[in-house]
């Protein structure tokens, strides 16, 4: 495995994964557990598409994605508006579904680099309360290199690994087994943060602790979690990836948390000082779909957003294609090659 990446169809030369979104989702459940709403069998009304944004509607039809069509679809427009690969961190707990990964790469042309591990606490199936540290990183190495979730499609990345506020010690223990799992395998780890502005800092004194390779682990959400640039260079300082990956959010409402959310050129600004001061090689992006009124077949932006817009905008302001490219191709490319 070692100087290769590992998608859904395979191993493949790191050099043939292209533009690359760092943090989607293409099949996800995310109706709270103790909430389930039955069989979803259509997606969400797009004349409901700003009250869903808002957070002023909760939608079953919006917050669960199984449709192969639909997936495959989206994916064939980013291809086509000149994206390579996609990096789909469906989870332990969120309906992880790795065959239909493989027919969306199938169908589409688009390299597709499956996450593996468990998402946040409430979500995660009651039998992990009473698993080990090495328990789950056994299972996080096997889903790399041999199959993941009963079957023999394997992950090629670990995360997004779930932790919130305040932090459990099952997510705790989840993220210690995916740093052994890291040392393993060689893969790169993807962290999805608690929506607090001091985490970020304790998963790195965490990471520390525990032996991982800070160079090779994305702390994801920048753009929802850190707001000032004391604590960004901090991070940036520590030699952590950083991902801004809600592209596409526009609004300042966020429903998650009382943030004002940034706007995609709020994004660029900051990313801009980030490479000013030098660190060029620690920035990914994406948009993180996970809600269906996002895709285009429902209204949104859908996966081809940051080729059709954001790119274009960087340009305007600045970027230079060596830039981009880093932060395109470059630096996904080195995350996802196994060492």
């Amino acid at each position: 495995m070692r100087g290769k990446a590992q998608t859904v169809l395979g191993l493949v030369d790191p050099a043939m994964l292209g533009q690359t979104l760092m943090h989607e989702h293409l099949f996800w459940d995310f109706i709270d557990p103790s909430c389930e709403d039955g069989t979803i069998t259509a997606g969400p009304d797009p004349r409901d598409y700003w009250k869903l944004l808002m957070g002023g509607a909760r939608d079953p039809r919006d917050m669960r994605q199984k449709d192969l069509g639909v997936a495959a679809r989206e994916v064939a427009r980013m291809v086509e508006a000149g994206g390579g690969t996609i990096v789909e961190l469906t989870i332990g707990g969120i309906g992880p579904d790795p065959e239909r990964l493989v027919q969306v790469s199938q169908e589409s042309g688009a390299h597709v680099v499956m996450g593996c591990g468990h998402y946040v606490e409430e979500y995660q199936d009651p039998a992990n309360h009473g698993r080990t540290i090495e328990s789950f990183a056994r299972e996080m190495i096997d889903q790399i290199q041999l199959g993941a979730w009963g079957t023999q499609v394997r992950a090629g990345i670990l995360g997004e690994i779930g932790c919130q506020w305040p932090w459990t010690d099952l997510e705790k223990r989840v993220l210690a087994g995916a740093v052994i799992a890291q040392q393993e395998t060689g893969a790169a780890l993807t962290i999805h943060p608690a929506r607090d502005e001091g985490h970020p800092w304790m998963l790195i004194e965490f990471l520390r602790e525990h032996g991982a390779d800070l160079s090779r682990t994305i702390i994801d959400h920048i753009d929802r979690t850190i707001f000032d640039d004391d604590r960004l260079f901090r991070l940036a300082d520590s030699g952590v990836v950083l991902e801004w990956d809600l592209f596409g959010l526009e609004n300042t409402y966020y429903a998650l948390a009382d943030i004002d959310m940034p706007n995609d050129g709020m994004r660029i600004q900051t990313i801009r000082r980030l490479i000013d001061r030098g660190h060029l090689s620690q920035i990914v992006i994406s948009h993180d779909i996970c809600n269906a009124i996002r895709l285009a077949e429902f209204g949104g932006h859908g996966y081809t957003h940051i080729q059709q817009k954001v790119l274009p905008h960087m340009k305007k302001r600045g970027y230079s294609g060596d830039e981009i490219k880093a932060i395109m191709i470059d630096n996904p490319r080195r995350l996802l090659t196994f060492i």
